[in-house]
């Protein structure tokens, strides 16, 4: 278990810190620029991976399993979250037949 921690830290920190800033980047441009749900859903979905990497990689380096725990958590309801959204989407698309954002203007009252 305390090889983990060595294995990790012989990718320099900046390494981690440019892919996971990569990571983010690209999910919100997907979310700002894409029309279809489920692939905002996947961007948002690819935000919160960057993020766990990020802590992940400082917690190695730090040798603390605090943040890890974090991630475990975030983990967690992310994946309550994919459930939960994917049923809405499910459901949008049985009533218009689009997972198109625009069109979801349709559905006000």
């Amino acid at each position: 278990m305390d090889q983990i921690p060595e294995v990790i830290r012989t990718i320099p920190l900046n390494y981690y810190l440019f892919f996971s800033t990569t990571l983010f980047v690209i999910g919100v441009t997907g979310v700002l620029t894409r029309r279809n749900a489920i692939i905002i859903f996947m961007c948002i979905e690819l935000m919160l991976n960057a993020v766990n990497l990020l802590l992940t990689a400082f917690s190695a380096y730090r040798s603390d399993a605090n943040a890890q725990i974090f991630v475990f958590f975030i983990m967690a309801v992310a994946a309550a979250e994919v459930c939960v959204g994917l049923a809405i989407i499910v459901m949008i698309y049985r009533n218009i037949r689009s997972t198109d954002i625009n069109i979801l203007n349709n559905l006000k009252w």
